[in-house]
Parts: structure tokens; sequence; C-alpha cells
């Protein structure tokens, strides 16, 4: 009988976990689970598979950073076989996935589901990125600011202020409103904002929940120039390429289906839980005026046509854009 997980000497070694019976796929994934996305996505998906395969596969998963607990290592361990299935997020290698960061640019689209929607009409061109079968592929929503000792609600306010940005490709427009940037992993954004060695964080709204960002924070803005994070399931493809053709059919119907939406579907509903959770708590949410918005709006429109004509891999950023639809 054939086996497909490659991680059970691994397991066996260092975890001292039961060998997964033969015909497991191993699912690797940083988060607990009861993250949204394991609910969301990783554990629907399990039982999809079973249920399409008619019980010839099944998936056994290894959640909170089991075969490794490094965010950024994911790819790694996919490609190492360590584990047949990863959750990841392409944000932490742009440099590896050009083409796939353009959706974190501003401006290109306003809500997860949209944002979903625009990768996802873009998935050939995208997806050759990765070196592996790609199973979902879903964004969340784009980042809001998040102060505690300034309100934002101007270009002026933004100017001198030093800002923890969600993705690198946000810090020219950044810059260009007059800010300086700083680099700092999530895990430890509430206490750099806290201690002030961030004066705001930029972030997907639902991730005022997860890090309890209405604790240090005051102020909210609702708009700030980023786009959202990108996140993506993804298969070995010697484990896809071994699969029986009705296996390999079965796992393509999962990959089309409307999966991918769902989880973005359910960051958008965190993201708004979330902005209420912040009013209750006592901050200040606010929505920048027309003619702020503008402003800001004109400034991102300058650096973006400069930005447009920067390599993406093999094309420019201004073409990717076009291939999502968004030009």
């Amino acid at each position: 009988m054939k086996r497909v997980m490659r991680t059970a000497a691994l397991v066996t070694a260092v975890l001292a976990a039961p060998l997964a019976q033969a015909d497991t796929l191993s699912m690797a994934y940083f988060m607990g689970t009861n993250h949204p996305m394991a609910k969301a996505f990783l554990t629907p998906f399990s039982e999809m598979v079973e249920t399409e395969t008619g019980g010839s596969l099944k998936v056994q998963h290894f959640p909170g950073g089991a075969l490794n607990a490094s965010p950024p290592a994911q790819y790694s361990v996919l490609l190492d076989g360590v584990a047949d299935v990863v959750f990841m997020l392409p944000n932490f290698s742009n440099r590896l996935f050009q083409k796939t960061s353009v959706i974190g640019l501003p401006n290109l689209c306003e809500t997860a589901e949209e944002c979903t929607n625009a990768v996802r009409s873009a998935r050939d061109e995208l997806e050759a990125e990765f070196k592996g079968k790609v199973l979902g592929f879903w964004t969340n929503s784009p980042p809001v600011l998040i102060t505690r000792d300034k309100a934002v609600r101007s270009v002026e306010d933004v100017k001198g202020m030093k800002i923890r940005v969600s993705d690198p490709t946000a810090i020219p427009f950044v810059e260009a409103l007059g800010a300086s940037t700083v680099a700092i992993p999530v895990t430890e954004v509430n206490q750099a904002l806290a201690n002030g060695i961030a004066d705001g964080v930029m972030i997907d709204p639902s991730g005022i929940l997860s890090f309890k960002l209405d604790e240090p924070g005051e102020f909210v803005t609702t708009w700030f120039p980023g786009g959202p994070s990108t996140f993506v399931v993804l298969m070995n493809q010697d484990v896809y390429d071994g699969l029986s053709d009705d296996e390999r059919a079965a796992i393509d119907k999962i990959a089309d289906s409307d999966l991918s939406m769902k989880a973005a579907k359910t960051y958008a509903a965190i993201g708004q839980k979330a902005l209420k959770h912040a009013t209750e708590k006592g901050l200040e949410v606010i929505t920048l005026s027309d003619d702020e918005r503008s402003k800001m709006d004109a400034i991102v429109a300058e650096v973006m046509e400069a930005v447009k004509a920067n390599p993406a891999g093999d094309t420019t950023i201004g073409d990717v854009i076009a291939k999502l639809g968004k030009d």
C-alpha cells in the first residue's frame, strides 16, 4: 500500500507521535486548531478530502508548529518533505513570490472578498510561482491603522510617525505620506505600540482581536495605504503527482471549490467584529473625510505610477495588476 505521508520518521524521532497510516496526508500549520483559518479552511478541507476520495485519502493535522513553529519556514517544510501539506503566508518571502505580493499594494481592492476574487482571477499566473499544488488561495482585509498617542485624520497627522507596516510593499507609500516605517513581527505589535517603539500599527482589522490591540491602542483609522495579506495552502508536488488519477481529480475539485472564498469571508466577518469590539472598548474608530482620503489617494497614485514599472518575476508589477483586473 502506498505511503503518501513523508513525515513519519521525523515525527517518530522528534515528537514520538504515532505513525500516520498509509494514504494519509500530513498537514502542518503553526496556529492552533481553534484558529479561525483552521476552522474555516483546514478542517473542512480535511473532511472534503476524505469525502471526495471515498476514504482512500485522509489528512492528519500537525498544528501549533508541531513540525516547525516558524511561520516563515513553512514553505521549506513543504519543499523538504517534512509535511505533505502546509498553510503558509507568501508575504514572509516576497522575493520568492513577487507576483503574488502585488496584491499587497494599496487601493487595488477594498475587502477580503474582493481581494480574494482578484488573486483567484489571476490564479494561473500567481500559482506558477509556487513549487507545489495550490489547494487554497485567499486574502484577509486591507489594513487599518491603530495608534495610541495620536489620532490620524489627515496627511498632516501622519508626518513624523513611526509606522509598523503589515507588508513591505506598503513602505514607499507610507514614507511618501511623511512617516518612517519599522519592521516588527506581528507577535510583538502589542508591546511595540504600548512601549512607543511604533506610533502606529498597520494590520488587518481582525488583528485587533488576535493581538489584543484594543489594550494599547486608542484610535483606529479605518483606511491606510496598504493591501491584504495572502494565505496559501500548498501540497508537495511529488506527493500530488504520486496520487491516483481519481485522487488527483478529487484534490483538483477541492482546490477549485469555494472553500478559499469562505476563508476570506471569515476574515471579513472577524474584521467587522473587531472594529465593533474596538468601539465598545472605547477606542475612537475614524473614517477619513472625503477630502483627506483624496489627498492620500493622490500621493498613493503618484507613487504607484513609479512602482508599476518595477519587475515582478518575468513581468512588471503593472502587468500583474492588469491580470488581477485592477489596472
